[in-house]
């Protein structure tokens, strides 16, 4: 007997998660107006979930946003780098081609001048020449004067 009375004053499960449902969602309602709010949890929040959701969403893409950035200026940097080499090596092919044009400058003048001291040397050789040929042509006349007074004296005796 003391069953049947306990089972008539305890309501049955189906009535107490009824009313137990109806009890939260009021106290839901009112904690919500009030900005408090429960999670998945059961604890109590002040943010509503899905704000913290949301936030939480946010925090990570804003993560795997600053990570990517990372990552982009590390490639960035890289290749910042490799222009600056490039552009070094491009600077020190200049500069080795303007030295070889300069050395060939160089070389033409001096091939210019050595052409010009031939050219001189040329010149004075032919002058030289000239003498040479006039003083033999002179020494030839004066050889055959002296043959002729030779031939002229011994015609005498």
């Amino acid at each position: 007997m003391t069953h049947l009375l306990l089972a008539a004053t305890i309501p049955s499960e189906q009535n107490f998660s009824r009313e137990a449902r109806r009890e939260t969602a009021m106290a839901k309602d009112i904690l919500g107006e009030a900005g408090l709010h429960f999670d998945e949890l059961n604890k109590l929040r002040v943010l509503d979930p899905e704000v913290t959701q949301q936030t939480i969403e946010l925090k990570e893409e804003c993560k795997d946003f600053v990570d990517k950035i990372g990552q982009f200026q590390k490639i960035v940097g890289g290749l910042i780098e490799l222009v600056d080499q490039l552009a070094k090596e491009a600077e020190n092919e200049k500069m080795k081609a303007i030295g070889a044009r300069n050395l060939l400058k160089s070389i033409a003048k001096q091939r210019e001048a050595q052409q010009q001291q031939l050219q001189a040397l040329i010149a004075e050789k032919k002058m030289q020449l000239e003498r040479y040929r006039v003083e033999y042509e002179a020494l030839c006349k004066v050889e055959a004067e002296q043959n002729e007074f030779i031939d002229q004296f011994i015609f005498q005796k």
